[in-house]
């Protein structure tokens, strides 16, 4: 019995029922879709390693992360700490500053020969990967029953979370027949097509390295005509090449194509492995300025603002070629040595762009990327990546299973013994 204080008489009781059992879940509160995310390749990674002590008279050389790892051009860090004084002052715009924004475009000019807006067709963003995710936040309908997000298959393990967190179900696109690692399209069951939001493509691709042709592009946009999803072209590895010519970009391809409005396109590029300033977390996006209206509108209430002492190091990164080129020279150089001593004993060759190998793992291995990878670390501490973790098994086959990837980020001579370390462990054979 408890007295109700507010009784005029202080003496009214009110019985309390103490018998009601009432069981919280531990994930009380929590979004259910983040039940539906699979572990991070990196901890797969750690989980795989667990328990096993590599040697301790060699230092440890990681190819597993795509981290660039060149030196930030000074340059760079003058303009950031040069806007010290007046940038950090006040809330930056969601939009940018115009100056910014400028910047892009006439970086698109000159690296794509494209035209375009910089007031209404562009947006910095916090690097690629978080544009990535929040776009399709942007973009979904989940009201819509069995929305579909389509991808290649291997893929950047982002496109996948942004569609499971956006309330879709993926749709890997398997390969075409001839095995190499390009995505068979029009493979696409019309069912799945007529259920599509949004198709995420990677060009130069992660982890293969290939660059999508023209008519490549052709097909994936005649598939959006009649179809009328959103493409997401992420571009971030466009700056390291290995060819004469610079990749073909999206924005690029729909322009040759007369899609000049860009419309239901949106290109994604960094500055991080362009720049080699992955900890600026810089970059942005451009295209059709109907979607980027509204994802302006959904990132002013995201907050995801770039910070002006950002975007004054980002404007004098974009405005400078001269140490671009320097950075491709010194992957070019890093890959014309490092590529031969793989490729004697693995199936391995210099990709189109990127800084990636996709390595086939030999018969001895069994097709075990995993049992290949762990091994590897325990006798040589050196860690790959299994390609295994970046795909997903369609029709009884993991298409990245039996290689793995290997980014060259550190300097020559770490991924030259690195490459070295490999090929001794895989001469030697394996031990059972």
């Amino acid at each position: 019995m408890l007295t109700d204080p507010m009784s005029p008489s202080g003496q009214k009781s009110l019985e309390i029922e103490s018998k009601i059992d009432i069981t919280i879940p531990d994930n009380w509160g929590m979004n259910p879709l983040l039940a539906t995310l699979q572990p991070y390749p990196f901890e797969r990674l750690r989980q795989l390693f667990a328990g096993v002590t590599p040697p301790t008279d060699r230092a440890h050389i990681s190819l597993g992360i795509g981290e660039p790892k060149h030196a930030t051009p000074e340059f760079i860090k003058r303009a950031l700490e040069k806007s010290l004084d007046t940038a950090l002052s006040g809330y930056p715009a969601t939009a940018g500053e115009l100056r910014m924004r400028e910047a892009c475009a006439e970086w698109l000019k000159r690296r794509y020969r494209i035209e375009i807006a910089a007031a209404t067709q562009i947006l910095p963003v916090n690097g690629s990967r978080e544009a990535l995710f929040s776009l399709a936040q942007a973009v979904l309908d989940p009201s819509q029953a069995g929305a579909r997000v389509v991808s290649p298959n291997p893929f950047y393990q982002i496109y996948e979370g942004a569609a499971l967190l956006g309330g879709a179900e993926p749709y890997y696109v398997a390969n075409a027949p001839e095995n190499d690692f390009t995505a068979d399209w029009k493979a696409v069951p019309d069912d799945i097509w007529q259920k599509t939001q949004l198709v995420f493509v990677c060009s130069p691709g992660n982890p293969t390295g290939k660059i999508m042709p023209l008519t490549e592009w052709q097909t994936l946009f005649e598939l959006s005509e009649k179809y009328g999803f959103v493409i997401a072209s992420d571009e971030c590895y466009s700056e390291i090449y290995f060819r004469d010519e610079p990749p073909l970009g999206g924005l690029e391809a729909a322009s040759l194509l007369g899609y000049k409005d860009f419309k239901r396109l949106i290109a994604f590029t960094s500055l991080s492995k362009r720049s080699n300033v992955p900890g600026l977390r810089s970059g942005f996006v451009a295209g059709d300025a109907a979607i980027i209206k509204d994802f302006l509108l959904y990132r002013t209430y995201h907050g995801c603002a770039m910070s002006g002492v950002v975007q004054a190091a980002s404007i004098a990164a974009w405005n400078d070629e001269a140490h671009v080129i320097e950075n491709r020279n010194l992957y070019r150089t890093k890959f014309a040595q490092v590529t031969p001593v793989l490729s004697e004993v693995m199936d391995v060759k210099l990709p189109d762009a990127s800084f990636y190998l996709w390595a086939g793992v030999p018969a001895a291995w069994h097709n075990s990327d995993t049992d290949f990878a762990r091994e590897l670390y325990a006798k040589e501490h050196v860690t790959v990546l299994p390609g295994s973790f970046i795909g997903r098994t369609m029709n009884g086959a993991n298409p990245g299973q039996g290689r793995v990837r290997m980014a060259l980020v550190a300097e020559t001579s770490e991924c030259l013994e690195a490459a070295q370390r490999i090929a001794r462990f895989i001469r030697s054979g394996r031990s059972s």
